[in-house]
């Protein structure tokens, strides 16, 4: 299995996962933050479907920018993460060796601020992601949601069998 396969297999396996965390967001808490220095729900939903969008641009262009714009409400985030999981899914599939390879740019202000092989940017953002989706889970009960299923059964979903 080459490296590229591997994270399709993994992205697909992580594609629903993110999405019931996703959907267990109550959307009157997203607000919720469990401390001033923290982002908040609602800007942990943004940079995930960001990070979505600077893989796509990567794969189409070899090249992306963060941009900071305003926060589009919680279904129109949970409409792009899903279209954008499954739009990268398709773009890496279609990608070859050499692609999967190249040099990535990565903007931030005008400037650039990492330069890495397509693969490593990749499977950077993938675990950045995670990582954001651990926090968000956390979030959860203290907003009055349930924590999904994330690798096995959570304290929510056992008691709910």
């Amino acid at each position: 299995m080459t490296s590229r396969e591997f994270y399709l297999e993994r992205r697909r396996a992580e594609s629903p996962v993110f999405l019931r965390v996703l959907h267990s967001l109550p959307a009157d808490h997203l607000s919720y933050k469990p401390h001033e220095r923290s982002p908040s729900a609602e800007q942990l939903v943004w940079t995930l479907v960001g990070e979505l969008r600077a893989c796509i641009e990567v794969v189409k262009e070899g090249r992306t920018e963060w941009r900071q714009e305003s926060v589009p409400s919680l279904a129109e985030m949970l409409e792009m993460f899903e279209q954008w999981s499954n739009e990268l899914i398709n773009l890496v599939e279609a990608m070859d060796e050499s692609a999967w390879g190249r040099v990535a740019h990565f903007f931030y202000e005008g400037k650039v601020v990492s330069e890495q092989l397509s693969d490593q940017f990749l499977w950077f953002i993938l675990f950045g992601s995670i990582h954001h989706r651990g926090q968000l889970a956390a979030y959860l009960r203290p907003m009055g949601g349930t924590v999904p299923s994330i690798y096995g059964p959570s304290a929510d979903t056992r008691s709910a069998a």
